[in-house]
Parts: C-alpha cells; structure tokens; sequence
C-alpha cells in the first residue's frame, strides 16, 4: 500500500486509542486512591481531637456500633470490599475504558461528619470540610456489648445492690428508705448495711437517724441478734435497754441453777429502781422455787403424804410466774408455818403481795379442794372487841362467782349472795344460780309481790320453795307496795 508523506505522518501522529497521562482527571481509579489519600489525612485531624463528650460513638454508615443492624451491614460491607479487591487485582493495564464497579459499600467522608451516607459517590476533603455538620460523630471500632447496655433498665436488683460500693451511696440509698416510709424497705437496706459496713460505721450513722435506728433496734430484737444489740446500746450510752437486753438472755437458759446464777449477775446492772427491785424478786424467786420443787419431789416420790397422793402435780413449779407459785404453795402447803419457804404467808411477805391477790389465789386454791372451811376462815376477821365479821376484799359477788364455778353446795352459796350488799347484784346472782330462799326472803323484804309472782312461775310445782313462796303472798302482816 502506497501512502504519501503527508498520510504516512498522520497515520503515525494520530490514533483512535488515548494516551496515558499522570493528570488523567476521568479516571476512577486515581478519584478512588485520591480518596483514600483524604481519608488517611483526616485521621491526625480525628485522633487528636481532646473533646470527646461532644462525640457519638457510631460506625461508617452512621449506625451505633454494636447494634444488630450495624454488625448485618458490616457484614455486608466486607464481603462486597472482598469482591472488589478481586476484580482490582485481576486488572493487566489501567488503559481499559472499561467502568470501574461502584464499592458495596456506601460510605463517604461526609458521613464521619453528618452522620449520613451519599450513595455511590465519593467527596473530596475541601467537599467533606466545607459542609457545616448539625451533631460532630466520630468512627469507632467494636466495643463490649455491655459497655453499651441500659443500666437504668437492665440491672438486676442483685447488680444494684453490687455496685453499691462506697459508704456515701448506701446512705443515701438509707435516706431514700426513710423518705418513702416504708418500713419493709428500710428494714431490707438496713440488712444490706448491717452486712457490708463495720459495726462502729454503722452505729455512728444511725445515731443521727433515729427512724433507722428504731428499724434495726427492732429488728435484732425480733432475730434475737443479742450480741449486735449490746454493742449497739453500749455504743449509744444506753445503760438502761443495754441491761434489760442483758437480762433477756436469761429466757435462753433452760437450767435451773444456771439461770439462777446468771439472774444473780445481773442483779447490779443499771436499772432503774423499780426496775431493780424486780431482778432482785425473780432471783429470790427462783431460788425458792428449786427448793420447794427438790423438797416435793422427795414428798411425792415416797408417798408418806396425802395431798400428793390425792393429787398428783401435773407439772414442775420450776421457772413458773409468782401468782402460780403462790396458787401452788396454797394448794399444797396452806397450812405450813410461815417460816417455811413453801408458806403462802411467807411467800406473801417475802413478795409484797397485795392482799386481794392473795384472797383471789388462795380461794381459787382451797375452793378446788373443795375445802369449806378454810374457804369461811379465810373471809372471817374478829374485832378488838372478839366479834367475827366476814370481810371480802375483792367483793363477795367475786366469791359467789368462784364457788359456783368450783361447784360449791346451794348452802354455801346462798350464804356468801346473801353477803352481796347490793339488792340487784344479789337479787341476779340469787336468780341465776337458783339460790331460791335468797329471792324469796329478798322480794319479801322489797315488799315486791309482782317480782315474787313473776319468780314463782320459776321454782318446780309442789317443791318447797313454791310453798314458801304461797306463805309469804297469802301473808296478812305484809303491807305490799303492788
């Protein structure tokens, strides 16, 4: 083929392929690199920013690191990265016209600064820099999961108490207690601090909160934490509750020698007088009470005595309340001299005790043994002239009622309501144990016929009482008042 000069030089000047060239501003491949290069030069600019509260922790896409959707897209994102480093490395020259494929991914720069992605392009750095970004983010790797959990929803009420640790925040959590007046909810924190500060702790704090303090006061009582409750009253100066709470110990001791020993200690605690006096009875008392059990035992166990073979004891008298001991000692040894420490008189001078406790005892006593007579003597006082009178100090409608309730003959009884000053009382009690004469000779004095007849209707046909009751109606020497 013949070609002239002028053809020849074009054919070798020109072509229907483009040359390279190092400012080749069309080609994806140096926009993707130029990109990089931006991104590399912003991370001096992120790292050394100091003013982390105004950051979010976010990933590229703008999705809070850890969620569910940003470990699905992050998922994504590398398998779509993976895939175009597979197609860039099996590229031979950079002269194909062939278009690059857009990145799986959708990250761009102006995401590290709005929070938000543009899809399928890619900014410069004077583009990224120039947007005026609402909410500063920057990009942060993986953290814990529980670094990003919600504490005021997922805590336990076990975590709560755990992460309690200082002193300050479990006062104020007693505090907070206090103030919603919930005594279960104080007793629960008052338990927590009981178990995880010192005692002398503590007790300093609860000493200036006095509602919290009443708290744990009642409940060591009600657990029956003794030692703590000592420490704590010996702490406050409280020298009185601190010997009371001393002398309930005594209620753990069940001998009866160890008890009395340990009821002797505490006989000069720091009671108050009244107080006192009782520790000092129930120490004497005790002391009385394994006598006359040593010497009853020996009684009961030879036979030799009548009382205790008429009736047996039906328990020991041991650790037993004053009233049961003297009931006891009534029942027993009513009749022993009173220098005998089982004596019901030397009990009751011993013990100071009030004469219509004594009367209502030994009555209750003697009427179970159905013993009259000392029933009668023990109401019957004489004069300095040497006339007998029966004198009741508890009221003989009292009497009349305890013999009736130990089934005590009509005779007995008619005689003690007869006894019963006042009129209705008597007219009742005569009425309602049937204590006919009583009525009727009541009635007759009253001058009441109408209440007579209203009685007679009461009393069986043809007994005695209704012929009584005939004689004093039919009667001419009665002036009756209806």
């Amino acid at each position: 083929m013949n070609r002239t000069k002028g053809d020849e030089e074009e054919y070798w000047n020109s072509s229907k392929f483009k040359a390279f060239t190092f400012d080749d501003e069309d080609d994806e491949l140096s926009q993707l690199k130029e990109s990089k290069r931006a991104v590399n030069s912003l991370r001096d600019f992120v790292d050394d920013d100091d003013d982390d509260d105004d950051l979010e922790r976010v990933s590229w896409s703008g999705e809070p690191v850890g969620s569910i959707s940003w470990s699905i897209k992050e998922t994504a994102s590398n398998s779509g990265s993976n895939h175009e480093r597979e197609q860039l490395k099996n590229r031979n020259n950079f002269s194909s016209y062939t278009q690059l494929p857009k990145p799986a991914s959708t990250y761009s720069l102006s995401s590290i600064f709005r929070g938000r992605t543009r899809p399928g392009s890619f900014q410069s750095l004077s583009d990224a820099l120039s947007d005026t970004p609402a909410k500063s983010y920057a990009p942060e790797l993986g953290r814990p999961k529980g670094e990003y959990r919600d504490y005021s929803n997922d805590w336990s009420p076990s975590d709560t108490v755990r992460r309690l640790r200082k002193g300050k925040d479990k006062l104020q959590l007693l505090e907070e207690a206090v103030s919603m007046h919930d005594g279960n909810v104080i007793t629960a924190v008052l338990i927590f601090l009981k178990r995880t500060l010192s005692k002398e702790i503590l007790f300093r704090e609860l000493e200036v909160r006095q509602v919290a303090l009443r708290h744990l006061i009642h409940f060591l009582k009600e657990i029956g934490d003794q030692k703590l409750l000592l420490d704590l009253f010996r702490f406050l100066d409280r020298t009185e509750e601190l010997a009371l709470t001393h002398y309930r110990e005594h209620l753990n001791i069940q001998d009866p020698e160890k008890r009395k020993e340990f009821l002797k200690t505490c006989i000069g605690l720091p009671f108050s007088a009244e107080d006192s006096a009782h520790i000092q009875d129930h120490y004497t008392l005790l002391e009385r009470q394994i006598i006359i059990e040593a010497n009853d035992r020996h009684l009961e166990s030879a036979g030799q005595t009548e009382i205790f073979r008429k009736h047996p004891r039906k328990a020991s008298i041991l650790n037993m309340p004053l009233v049961t001991t003297l009931f006891y000692s009534c029942f027993y040894h009513y009749t022993e001299a009173e220098g005998t420490f089982s004596s019901p008189v030397n009990l009751k001078k011993t013990f100071k005790i009030p004469e219509k406790q004594y009367v209502l005892t030994a009555l209750a006593a003697r009427a179970k043994l159905r013993a009259w007579h000392d029933v009668d003597a023990l109401f019957t006082t004489k004069n300095w002239l040497g006339y007998t009178k029966k004198r009741a100090p508890i009221g003989f409608h009292r009497v009349v009622e305890i013999l009736h309730k130990n089934s005590a003959p009509v005779q007995i009884l008619q005689e003690y309501v007869n006894l019963v000053e006042d009129v209705d009382t008597k007219l009742n009690l005569a009425t309602k144990f049937r204590c006919h004469d009583v009525v009727i000779d009541t009635c007759r004095d009253l001058k009441d016929r109408q209440q007579l007849l209203a009685y007679r209707s009461k009393v069986d046909k043809g007994s005695a009482e209704e012929e009584k009751i005939d004689a004093v109606l039919s009667s001419s020497q009665i002036r009756w008042k209806n």
